[in-house]
């Protein structure tokens, strides 16, 4: 049994934390929702409830964190209360959070003057993946620290990548969500087109599910012609990575074209209230556009 702690119960944190404690792991929790923590306290033995990030460090000899944004990771980790003013010399910082790989790189040399070590983790895997404890982590810093740390990643995921120096964990999870968000634009323009030119639907997505489109679809597309935009990954969270995309990208001097156009359309359903939704809702907007629904008719 190790002591732990994990901070940031949302829709990810929480079943992570969750099949932390349920390996038998003591957890120290955070959230700035506390009750979210108080809940899964009371669910789970071996945890413990902490006021803020730096009481929660101060207890732990790994520390894992998921949030939404940069500057929640930022505020978490080098804000007042934060996890630098409790972390343990010698304590492992794993960064499990989709953000700039800029910022990423930033904090991890706070905390090496520190003496602490830092590892960028981000995952894959949406909702399901985290409650079956399925997820897929890509991991930069150092590989030492990552192989000490991997067994309680395995109590979460199945799939680990070692992708290099710090920040190379967050760059191979944007250029996978690159491909995700265009992904789902895409099926979204399929689904409008075929609705607006009147073909069965289900009979598209059955097409395109034994057609080199497939990957996705399956998962997706159910969702879409039920019109349940109940959220596994929401469309602010890809909007935020699709940003970070093209931030990286100018860093780069890389053009994404089409990435920024799917960013848009993610940015306008989020304009429209609906960023809290699951990603595969950003289709509305486009529905709107072509006065058609996707939708799936009851016979």
């Amino acid at each position: 049994m190790a002591n732990l702690a994990f901070l940031g119960l949302g829709i990810m944190g929480y079943p992570m934390a969750q099949n932390l404690l349920r390996a038998g792991h003591s957890v120290a929790l955070w959230s700035n929702t506390l009750d979210k923590a108080k809940k899964l306290a009371s669910e789970e033995g071996n945890a413990t409830v902490c006021a803020t990030p730096k009481e929660a460090a101060a207890k732990a000899d790994c520390l894992f964190l998921c949030v939404g944004d940069t500057a929640m990771s930022e505020r978490v980790m080098l804000g007042e209360n934060g996890v630098i003013e409790g972390i343990k010399a010698g304590a492992v910082v794993v960064d499990a959070s989709t953000i700039s790989p800029t910022a990423s790189k930033a904090m991890g040399a706070k905390f090496a003057a520190k003496g602490a070590h830092f590892l960028d983790a981000p995952c894959t895997g949406s909702k399901p993946g985290a409650e079956k404890a399925t997820l897929t982590f890509m991991v930069g810093g150092d590989k030492e620290v990552f192989e000490k740390t991997k067994p309680f990643l395995e109590a979460m995921g199945k799939q680990f990548y070692y992708c290099g120096a710090q920040g190379m964990g967050l760059h191979a999870k944007l250029s996978q969500n690159l491909v995700v968000g265009n992904i789902m634009q895409t099926l979204n323009e399929s689904l409008v087109l075929a609705a607006k030119a009147g073909v069965d639907l289900e009979l598209l997505v059955d097409i395109l599910n034994n057609s080199v489109a497939k990957g996705m679809i399956p998962f997706k597309a159910p969702f879409v012609l039920r019109h349940d935009f109940s959220t596994n990954f929401s469309t602010r969270w890809m909007e935020k990575d699709l940003s970070l995309i093209l931030e990286s990208a100018g860093e780069l001097a890389v053009p994404l074209p089409i990435t920024s156009v799917t960013q848009q359309m993610f940015r306008a359903t989020i304009a429209k209230g609906m960023g809290d939704d699951d990603m595969c809702g950003s289709i509305r907007v486009l529905e709107e556009m072509a006065n058609v629904s996707v939708r799936k008719v009851d016979s």
